[in-house]
């Protein structure tokens, strides 16, 4: 009798504690929720996530048989972690190509629009630990198909699990094909460049939809520009209901730097007028460029110092080494990641490597089609070499480090027939 009741009280105390998670309001006990919830033991483990997460949909418990089961200890979690401007939609495109990944393009820029849109109270009492907690909370939920999650943050909020305002839902096959999009035929094509075509074809996304299609397929793969530093994963990497693999995207800072100077011409208005009169401006913002040289110089030093928990999980790949050599560094990507390479895959390479881009019609902020080679240095035409010179000043060790010669002149700076970028293995040191 007593063991029954302590099973009963078990089976409440779960019970209460996911209505919990439901039904908090405020983001700040909202994040406590969800962190008690995530140790929670016992009768919550298991098949709590699909059985009793989603227990408000019959679609979900078709789904939670003993196939859902051998495919959660055979899925793969994949990080594609990166910074702005690296190349990061580019190499996002060759996990989103492959049938068995579910891809969702950096949702985390919801939270952190959720975070800058909410009181001022709330924002002055937020900071830089409670933004990552949420971050992670959000990754570990969309890991585990969760993507009703997402209407914590989603704004306006969904309305019966259907939202028209997913991120760059068009960077995703998944989020824009059966079962949840219903494909209907009205002159759109997937191969049109804007980023409304999805909505235009598939309408309104459904969330429910979307996690039954998250587990249908055999793997989990999410980009992000928001994450500062690798070990900011450290705990999803040690999470068991995980099995994460990090790749870590860098790129020559002088080329991110001249690639935000295109894209976001508002906030680089003071470097673009140095850039055209070769005079540095009073105010000119120089954190920026210096947080992502930082950043970059220390996630690197991590994960090729191999920490115990990042043994195995971490892949350092160079954009430049992409740009050059796409089928093979995407051959290495699928072999870090223990995944077949798809024909669809190497299509796409092909495809997506040898356009130029001037006359592309992906001609656009987000463009993923390029003549590659001809493009990975292109920003050596384009920048200033005062400019050059003093992010070189910036990020000396993290060139270093990362393989990327400095210049000394604008006419070394010019030479295209000499590259930048030197030939480098980046392996892991396991001590």
């Amino acid at each position: 009798m007593k063991h029954v009741e302590v099973e009963g009280r078990a089976r409440m105390e779960c019970s209460w504690k996911t209505v919990l998670l439901l039904v908090c309001a405020s983001l700040g006990v909202q994040y406590t929720a969800i962190r008690t919830l995530r140790d929670l033991s016992g009768p919550c483990q298991g098949s709590y996530r699909c059985q009793m997460r989603h227990h408000r949909d019959s679609r979900w418990r078709s789904s939670c048989g003993d196939s859902w089961l051998h495919m959660e200890l055979s899925r793969k979690h994949v990080l594609l972690f990166a910074t702005t401007r690296s190349g990061s939609s580019f190499t996002g495109q060759l996990l989103n190509q492959h049938p068995g990944i579910f891809y969702v393009f950096e949702p985390l820029f919801h939270v952190q629009q959720a975070f800058t849109n909410s009181s001022s109270r709330l924002r002055r009492s937020l900071d830089r630990r409670t933004l990552l907690g949420a971050y992670r909370d959000l990754l570990l939920n969309l890991y585990t198909c969760d993507l009703h999650f997402m209407e914590n943050y989603i704004r306006p909020e969904p309305q019966e699990h259907i939202t028209g305002f997913f991120f760059r839902r068009s960077s995703s096959h998944a989020l824009c094909s059966p079962p949840v999009c219903s494909d209907r035929d009205d002159g759109t094509t997937s191969d049109q460049p804007d980023e409304t075509w999805c909505s235009k074809k598939c309408g309104a996304l459904n969330l429910t939809l979307a996690s039954t299609s998250c587990l249908s397929r055999g793997h989990v793969a999410i980009k992000t520009v928001r994450i500062p530093e690798v070990g900011d994963l450290r705990t999803l990497t040690e999470d068991p209901r995980l099995d994460l693999k990090i790749i870590h995207l860098v790129r020559d800072p002088r080329a991110i730097l001249a690639s935000r100077m295109m894209a976001f011409s508002d906030q680089f208005r003071a470097w673009k007028m140095w850039n055209a009169t070769g005079r540095q401006p009073r105010y000119v913002d120089l954190s920026q460029i210096t947080s992502t040289c930082k950043d970059m110089e220390a996630s690197a030093e991590t994960g090729l110092q191999a920490p115990a928990w990042l043994r195995g999980r971490y892949l350092l790949v160079r954009y430049e080494d992409l740009a050059f050599n796409p089928k093979e560094k995407a051959s290495e990507i699928y072999r870090f990641l223990g995944l077949e390479m798809e024909d669809s895959v190497q299509r796409w390479i092909v495809k997506n490597t040898n356009s130029n881009e001037s006359t592309s019609e992906w001609h656009y902020r987000y463009s993923t089609t390029r003549d590659s080679r001809a493009t990975a240095e292109s920003w050596r035409l384009r920048l200033a070499f005062e400019i050059v010179r003093n992010v070189q000043n910036l990020c000396k060790s993290t060139l270093a480090l990362l393989g990327y010669r400095q210049v000394q002149s604008a006419a070394e700076l010019r030479n295209l027939s000499h590259s930048l970028v030197e030939p480098r293995s980046f392996q892991p040191v396991i001590q």
